[in-house]
């Protein structure tokens, strides 16, 4: 019989199955363990990790975890199967939605047994990180690749290209932030996103990362991998879609880890520069993330939010991420059936 329908992989980076420190512990040593993630040398990274990081941070993010916990799990993983859900409802019975997630569960080699059982002719996979990084969609492709040597039943597959300016991509975030931000009417609004070791950008552009002040302000063919450049256009792009005046904006890195130099400016050293300048209402919104997570609701819904209050700020404002708000899912959706 003719395979006829398409398969689509939407895949996210993964989180712990519960909050116990032996989850979080093994979640942990799948993720930090990925060369991709930490490019150190098998043993240095083998050391860092099994020394320094294992003994004592799954403990303690656990207890973070347990402050964002859902009633039905992670809130990656919540929003996640949201999304799979109203994709897999918009686009019909011509397709077959599957979520995976780079460590952690649902896994992607079970994903694609489920897509190879369901006949599908090709498969589409979708990273859903906006940004291009090494240790996102580099290390995410790659395992997808993996597993689909290992499985010749699987599919052809093709990857739908990363999405950091993308005109819907910006226009489904400005649909969210919008109302959000003018119903705070923020004195600043900050966009804040993961950070990288300076180390990964180099990797990948070593002849013309960091080599001048403004080598992020544009993206051609000399960087168009950088993740760092990536960040600043889509903050160019949405501050434009929100009417944002440039004095009243900024960008910044957050969640570093490990003693290596990493990309800039940090997100707490930008909020201390913004309270002593007499900001007193922010807004921050996260848009390396498509779903609310850790990063965003306890890194800076709660903890950066306490910083700000005691740093003499009057409120900060997590604006939500796309999760799957019905603009998303339509994006989504779209793209697909543009490359379907």
């Amino acid at each position: 019989m003719m395979r006829l329908r398409t398969g689509v992989l939407l895949v996210n980076l993964g989180s712990p199955e519960s909050t116990s420190t032996r989850d979080v512990r093994r979640y942990l040593r799948e993720f930090l363990n990925d060369p991709k993630v930490i490019d150190l040398p098998g043993p240095l990274r083998w050391l860092l990790l099994n020394a320094v990081i294992l003994p004592f941070r799954p403990r303690r993010s656990a207890a973070l975890y347990r402050q964002i916990w859902m009633t039905a799990g992670s809130p990656l993983l919540v929003y996640g199967r949201a999304l799979r859900e109203a994709v897999s409802e918009e686009l019909g019975d011509d397709y077959r939605v599957e979520l995976a997630m780079r460590y952690g569960k649902p896994t992607i080699a079970g994903a694609l047994e489920r897509l190879a059982a369901a006949d599908v002719a090709r498969i589409l996979v979708l990273p859903l990180y906006p940004q291009y990084s090494t240790a996102t969609t580099g290390s995410s492709v790659a395992a997808i690749e993996a597993a689909a040597q290992a499985r010749p039943e699987v599919a052809p597959i093709e990857q739908l290209p990363h999405f950091y300016a993308d005109p819907h991509f910006i226009g489904a975030w400005a649909a969210v932030a919008r109302p959000a931000l003018d119903a705070f009417a923020p004195d600043y609004t900050l966009f804040s996103y993961h950070g990288l070791p300076e180390s990964q950008i180099r990797a990948v552009h070593p002849e013309h990362c960091f080599a001048s002040a403004a080598c992020c302000e544009s993206v051609g063919e000399h960087n168009r991998l950088c993740y760092r450049a990536h960040c600043v256009a889509t903050t160019r792009a949405l501050a434009e879609a929100l009417e944002l005046a440039p004095a009243a904006h900024g960008i910044a890195f957050q969640s570093r880890l490990g003693p290596s130099k990493w990309i800039g400016p940090s997100t707490d050293e930008q909020l201390s520069e913004l309270a002593r300048a007499g900001q007193r209402r922010l807004a921050v919104l996260c848009p390396a993330f498509v779903a609310d997570c850790l990063e965003t609701l306890e890194e800076i819904g709660s903890r950066a939010k306490q910083q700000w209050h005691d740093l003499g700020g009057e409120d900060l404002l997590l604006v939500p991420s796309l999760n799957a708000h019905p603009v998303w899912v339509s994006t989504v959706s779209d793209w697909i059936r543009t490359r379907a």
